[in-house]
């Protein structure tokens, strides 16, 4: 019974630490649209923090975008707040929309 109860807490730290970093990976940042290149399907970005990404000092960098849709949306200039995700092939913006 005991080994029931320890296997069970363990699932369930585990859960929590994989919803928490989930949460903390889509928090929006806030950022300004710098360059769209849509036939990459990529856009630059220059931000501020982004600690769910691990980026604690504001940048400017290239993201992919999961849906090219979104690149449609917005134009150089443009203020925008997004979410992204790293994945192995670099950081993808995964919702984006201009800001109010």
């Amino acid at each position: 019974m005991k080994s029931i109860t320890r296997i069970a807490a363990a699932l369930a730290l585990t859960l929590g630490l994989t919803l928490g970093a989930a949460a903390a990976q889509s928090a929006p940042i806030s950022g300004e649209v710098k360059k769209i290149d849509e036939s990459a399907g990529k856009i630059t970005l220059k931000h501020g923090p982004a600690k769910g990404l691990g980026m604690d000092e504001p940048m400017t960098m290239v993201y992919r975008v999961k849906d090219p849709a979104l690149l449609k949306q917005v134009k150089v200039g443009d203020k925008v707040t997004f979410e992204a995700e790293e994945a192995t092939s670099g950081y993808t913006v995964t919702k984006m929309e201009k800001a109010k």
